[in-house]
């Protein structure tokens, strides 16, 4: 059974499965606008949920539009520890559940990791040589697909954490969305078990996710579209920028 929404709501929806298919395909940082949305239209844990399936559906579409530019060494190298914060992060949501403590309480934890990431990634834009040789460290990649893959599990909010990661490692915009969109392609379709495994998607959600999935390819086209546009420096800069708002709404939705 669909939602029983009003006019208002389903544009909303629409309009969140459409930033969808921008975040994939164009700029990740703004992946922040669905979850929202769609956090307010399906209170607690369900929305997470309802949303994974379509995130799902727009990183299908990232590979295809972007898979030539895919740079495998990074996927390889924050892969492994990100299927372990997956797994972390299932065990926390499972504890919520029992507790019926709130998954938005674990927001300004996550934002506040967004944060500190985003003001280094500024002090490296000032001074390139502070850090210089971190983001090339194992341990930073490990620590970086740790985060995504807990903070991807939690709240699906593992966006502006990747982005961080790879514009630290310096890769070019298509790179950059490549190889973003194979990473989350393989992480949500390993979270799909977990999901269904606590709930999270059943069949009129499945539904619900159909009807959703034009929205999210026009979204797809509209960001590669941005993509060829966007000089380098913007395209960084923009990343940059969406990563200190992402962090700043999830400080203040605790």
């Amino acid at each position: 059974m669909l939602p029983e929404f009003s006019v208002f709501q389903w544009l909303l929806a629409v309009l969140a499965a459409t930033g969808v298919g921008v975040s994939k395909s164009g700029l990740p940082g703004i992946s922040l606008l669905h979850v929202v949305i769609f956090a307010h239209l399906f209170p607690g844990l369900a929305s997470t949920g309802v949303l994974l399936p379509l995130l799902v559906a727009g990183d299908v579409g990232a590979v295809l539009l972007f898979r030539r530019h895919a740079q495998w060494e990074h996927v390889f190298r924050t892969l492994p520890p990100a299927l372990l914060g997956v797994a972390l992060g299932w065990a926390v949501m499972g504890w919520t559940q029992r507790q019926g403590i709130p998954a938005v309480r674990f927001n300004p934890v996550i934002g506040g990791i967004v944060l500190t990431l985003a003001l280094v990634q500024l002090g490296r834009n000032w001074k390139p040589d502070l850090f210089a040789r971190v983001p090339s460290s194992a341990g930073f990649a490990w620590t970086m697909g740790l985060i995504a893959g807990v903070t991807t599990m939690l709240a699906n909010a593992a966006g502006p954490v990747m982005a961080l990661y790879l514009l630290a490692v310096a890769l070019p915009k298509a790179a950059f969305v490549g190889t973003a969109g194979w990473f989350f392609l393989l992480i949500n379709l390993c979270k799909v078990p977990f999901s269904a495994q606590l709930g999270l998607i059943q069949a009129s959600s499945l539904t619900f996710n159909l009807l959703l999935v034009p929205a999210t390819v026009a979204g797809l086209l509209l960001g590669r579209s941005l993509v060829a546009r966007l000089p380098q420096k913007w395209f960084d800069s923009l990343v940059l920028l969406f990563a200190l708002f992402a962090a700043a709404k999830l400080l203040s939705s605790g």
